[in-house]
């Protein structure tokens, strides 16, 4: 029972990750743009949280900072895209390319630093209860705010005026245009709020979730959260629980490590992402489910006027 507890509470750990950057590119998509320079933006962040939390030793400084540089390079992003109608795909995978180098030449210089003690919360009176305590109650404070974010956002497009302009401009812009709404500048917030959501995300993983820097750390994580937008049919709830299942699936390969299960490493370490790419096959089969549910106009651009 406390191995399972703390898989589980490893599950929600490595789950998070994955889980703001999923609803960071979800907000992204919502509103028409597609972000394929999540991984760029993440590692960015990373090195960007990892050497203020360095040299402040405050951590939510560290995520100010990893927020603050995933937004400057998400609006960058989208001035290309937005306003000089550069192509979403191809400026995404240049922003990819560009974060994990310039990444990787500003952290050589903390390649070897190393962040003092974590902080270690816990739920008073909740934390010491049997199994649920060390599964559910011992967490750090982003873990929980994971969870609350998606339940805002779900409210927040379904439930809110804000959130139907949003999905307006996704599915037919030139409608919202025409009704008098600001399309570009409505899409590029939604651009810089996914941006700093990524790079939260990055600076998780370099502050909290390792706690180091290495270069390319985020190994493939912007990646999963871009499929997991897919997977959840661009819903919240289901972003949250793809992000755990991820996250499921990353622990359960070091836990049977550990147990010393024979199996190639190379094997376990696939696990996550071979997980993933399933259940997007599977999806995949069912073309209208996909259709029904994703914005009419994602990936693609919008001229006023025309």
């Amino acid at each position: 029972m406390e191995q399972i507890a703390l898989l589980i509470a490893s599950t929600l750990n490595a789950g998070t990750v994955v889980a703001f950057a999923a609803l960071g590119l979800l907000i992204n998509e919502r509103a028409g743009i597609v972000n394929l320079g999540a991984e760029g933006i993440m590692l960015v962040a990373a090195i960007a949280g990892f050497a203020t939390a360095a040299h402040t030793g405050n951590d939510w400084l560290a995520f100010a900072a990893g927020m603050g540089a995933g937004a400057a390079m998400a609006a960058v992003f989208g001035w290309l895209v937005i306003w000089l109608n550069t192509n979403q795909y191809a400026s995404g995978l240049a922003l990819a390319l560009f974060g994990a180098g310039f990444s990787a030449f500003v952290g050589i210089g903390y390649a070897q630093a190393k962040l003092p003690e974590r902080t270690h919360y816990e739920i008073a009176a909740l934390a010491d209860v049997p199994f649920i305590g060390p599964a559910l109650f011992r967490q750090h404070p982003l873990v929980y705010v994971a969870i609350a974010l998606a339940v805002a956002l779900a409210w927040f497009l379904y439930r809110s005026r804000a959130g139907l302009v949003l999905r307006a401009v996704g599915e037919s812009p030139e409608s919202a245009h025409a009704l008098g709404y600001p399309v570009r500048r409505i899409r590029l917030v939604a651009v810089m709020v996914g941006g700093a959501l990524c790079g939260l995300s990055g600076a998780y993983i370099s502050v909290i979730y390792t706690p180091l820097w290495v270069e390319g750390m985020v190994a493939g994580k912007g990646w999963i959260a871009l499929a997991l937008t897919t997977f959840a049919t661009w819903r919240p709830a289901r972003v949250l629980l793809g992000a755990y299942l991820f996250g499921g699936v990353t622990m359960l390969q070091f836990h049977l490590q550990g147990e010393g299960v024979q199996v190639a490493s190379q094997l376990l370490t696939m696990l996550p992402y071979l997980a993933t790419i399933v259940v997007l096959v599977l999806i995949s089969r069912n073309a209208t489910w996909i259709r029904i549910n994703m914005p009419a106009s994602l990936g693609k651009p919008f001229f006023p006027g025309t």
